[in-house]
């Protein structure tokens, strides 16, 4: 039997009539960086206390219906500062406590970095309520990595950690006499205040600085300097205090973070479509594979649905053949679509039926979305394409009819009302007989919401993925034309024509019909793009950020 840890149960004890509290680190603010024991946590929670910079972090792993409480912003003179004080946290967290309740505090970067929660931890101790830790990586430590700054080398170098807010003078003096590497957690707006005082305290004004906003996200931004011309540099850049000014920014002084290094070591900052906002015109459920694949690029994908899908408008047909594929009337049938798999199963629950009724029929697959989706109703598919991912690739692999191995000449083809015929008119030459059934329709989806709308006419995407004609049409139909200068990709010379026709400068044309050989193409033009502004000397920009009117990054 295999050793397990006294944590790894989702759900938090609860005591003598008390709740039970998990003071958890969220992280510098990619959810990636969530710990396992975090995310049980999370799954077990009651009631969730966060700070609002990484509420989205978490929630997206507390159950449906979990209690949320807002954190009291009460200080006045602060909050017209611009800096938000929070209160009543430890309020909040013993009432939840005190009423039996499971209650998750989620704090920024490591609950043992974080004084609020020390405090809050010492009401719990004092009044018996059990609570645990859940570690989480700290700011100092996530950011720096993120930014492609080692904090020590070979030799072990030194490292301090300041916090500029309550650092005094002699905290400066300390760091300031040491040689090694200095690790700053400061604002944007107090920077060149912190650089000062540690020239001020004996650092020499060439020493090398990076100062890294908005870390481990696809905001973040990093900055090359000294501590002698990071005031002079961020004003050259415009970088500019915001009424977000106030938020965390973390400052690493010392040879580690010199500039040719960072060039080297930057693998965040450097993927290819870092920071690109990307609509992805299909539903959360169908992009989520090709979501991740740009995330791993960089992107922050959006999907906006331009294909609402509908029951056909006469259901019998369907029925018939449902019922002709259990009596034995079909040898094979064919899925072109994740939505044809969900209608033929939706109408198998409707009659009772499950994958077992697929005893004796050959089922194939038009790609590797369609056969997960099959593998996941409990059917493996007997045919997927060898090569390309489509009807055309389908009907590649698929073997003539024989009527001396095959006892049955019938296909069941279940899809859509605008399906082409390319599949049918290939089966029939192979010498099978087809059952072309319109198993659902696609009909244009709800306009997006106004925010969205103005973003594509706007230019505030970067780049839009088109995966067929009618995204091409729809998306034009329910919220405008995208802004000629957004970065228009197509799956096929079929969607790149259609994508003229509405006026569209088509910029990157998949070499396969395949969603994620879409996004490959996509990412391979960013990096070109990146490495032709490197080359001419050009700061690396977004494409929406060359638009007219479009404003220079100022903030975290």
């Amino acid at each position: 039997m295999s050793p397990t840890s006294p944590t790894t149960s989702p759900v938090s004890p609860v005591f003598a009539g008390h709740g039970h509290v998990t003071f958890l680190g969220a992280g510098p603010g990619d959810p990636g960086l969530l710990t396992l024991r975090a995310v049980e946590a999370l799954a077990g929670a009651d009631v969730l206390i966060a700070e609002p910079e990484v509420l989205e972090v978490v929630r997206g792993h507390a159950r449906a219906g979990v209690s949320t409480p807002e954190l009291t912003v009460v200080d006045e003179a602060s909050t017209a500062a611009g800096v938000p004080v929070l209160r009543d946290a430890v309020n909040l967290v013993m009432e939840a406590a005190r009423g039996g309740r499971r209650v998750v505090r989620a704090v920024t970067g490591d609950p043992g970095l974080d004084g609020n929660a020390g405090a809050e931890m010492l009401a719990c101790a004092a009044e018996g309520i059990p609570f645990e830790v859940v570690p989480g990586v700290a700011n100092v430590v996530g950011v720096p990595a993120y930014a492609g700054v080692p904090l020590r080398d070979e030799q072990g170098t030194d490292v301090r950690f300041v916090d500029a807010r309550t650092a005094d003078d002699r905290c400066w003096a300390e760091v300031g006499a040491s040689d090694g590497t200095v690790v700053v957690s400061t604002s944007l707006d107090s920077v060149a205040a912190a650089a000062g005082e540690l020239v001020a305290a004996g650092r020499k004004p060439d020493t090398p600085l990076t100062v890294t906003i908005a870390g481990t996200t696809t905001r973040q931004r990093t900055w090359n300097a000294t501590l002698g011309t990071i005031a002079q540099v961020f004003k050259q850049g415009k970088v500019l205090p915001s009424p977000e000014g106030h938020r965390p920014v973390i400052a690493v002084v010392g040879e580690r973070s010199a500039p040719a290094q960072r060039d080297q070591l930057s693998w965040f900052e450097s993927k290819p479509l870092f920071g690109w906002r990307v609509l992805v015109p299909r539903t959360k459920e169908q992009a989520a594979s090709l979501s991740d694949q740009l995330r791993s690029y960089g992107a922050v994908p959006h999907e906006v649905p331009t294909i609402a899908v509908e029951p056909p408008r006469t259901p019998q047909q369907m029925e018939r053949a449902v019922k002709g594929l259990v009596t034995g009337r079909y040898e094979w049938i064919a899925f072109t679509s994740v939505n044809a798999v969900k209608a033929v199963r939706e109408k198998f629950e409707e009659y009772g039926l499950d994958a077992r009724a697929f005893a004796g029929i050959k089922v194939a697959a038009v790609g590797e979305q369609t056969a997960a989706a099959l593998v996941d109703f409990g059917v493996k598919p007997d045919l997927v394409p060898s090569g390309e991912q489509s009807a055309a690739g389908l009907l590649e692999d698929w073997p003539p009819y024989d009527p001396v191995f095959d006892p049955i000449d019938r296909v069941f083809l279940p899809r859509a009302d605008i399906a082409t015929e390319t599949l049918v008119a290939g089966l029939i030459e192979l010498g099978w007989e087809v059952d072309d059934v319109t198993a659902y329709r696609t009909v244009r989806a709800s306009p997006p919401p106004a925010d969205t709308r103005e973003a594509i006419k706007g230019g505030g995407f970067d780049a839009v993925l088109f995966t067929s004609s009618s995204t091409v049409r729809n998306l034009v139909g329910i919220a405008g034309k995208p802004h000629n200068v957004t970065v228009i990709a197509c799956i096929g010379p079929a969607t790149a024509k259609t994508a003229e026709e509405h006026g569209l400068r088509v910029d990157v044309l998949s070499p396969e019909p395949s969603v994620h050989k879409l996004a490959e193409a996509l990412a391979e033009f960013g990096l070109r793009r990146r490495e032709a502004a490197l080359e001419a000397g050009d700061p690396v920009t977004r494409p929406s950020e060359r638009r007219p009117g479009a404003r220079r990054r100022r903030t975290t």
